[in-house]
């Protein structure tokens, strides 16, 4: 795909002002996915990229199936999982924890890539991780459409991304935003 950043900013996606992303951190810029994800064509063109950035990562293996976690990744998970040939599932939030609920199966040592709409502190890539493990199912990969955390988090299997932003984000006790009088935003799943 072209320029992606320019597709995302095209669609509305990229937002300027001031945020608070799911993880609790404060930001300048926000990209919602879902702006982008809306258009069936375009959704399936980014899982297939998606799909494709993680071949090389994979070798050989094919996934059984590709997790997200809900909200913010079921389309992702959804479209990457057609082009693997595979079953797309999500957690959701039970009881504080990320789980597989709706009669949503792994196998054990079954191959699982987790995907996500966007990746800053990697915490819900994690907890989709650890529920897939806790069902003894085996995590191969980690993509997602947008990195924001600057490539710096390893979650020990190989990751791909379709786009990199480096973007600041901050603490609440030490946004310079919030210090302006600026009072930020939630427009993340994770309310």
């Amino acid at each position: 795909m072209t320029d992606l950043l320019a597709l995302f900013k095209e669609r509305g996606a990229v937002l300027d002002g001031h945020f608070v992303l799911s993880s609790g951190l404060h930001s300048p810029r926000y990209v919602q996915c879902a702006r982008v994800l809306m258009d069936p064509v375009l959704a399936t063109r980014l899982g297939t990229d998606l799909a494709r950035a993680l071949e090389g990562a994979l070798g050989a293996a094919k996934p059984g199936a590709v997790v997200a976690p809900a909200l913010g990744g079921v389309l992702v998970a959804h479209e990457v999982a057609r082009a693997f040939g595979c079953r797309g599932l999500f957690t959701e939030r039970q009881d504080g924890a990320m789980t597989l609920r709706r009669g949503f199966e792994l196998g054990r040592g079954e191959k699982v890539v987790v995907v996500e709409d966007a990746i800053t502190t990697g915490k819900s890539t994690r907890e989709v991780m650890d529920a897939v493990r806790a069902r003894g199912a085996e995590p191969m990969a980690v993509g997602s459409l947008v990195d924001r955390s600057a490539g710096e988090l390893d979650f020990g299997v190989p990751r791909r991304s379709l786009l990199r932003l480096e973007v600041p984000t901050w603490e609440a006790a030490v946004c310079p935003l919030c210090a302006a009088g600026a009072k930020p935003e939630k427009p993340g799943s994770r309310r």
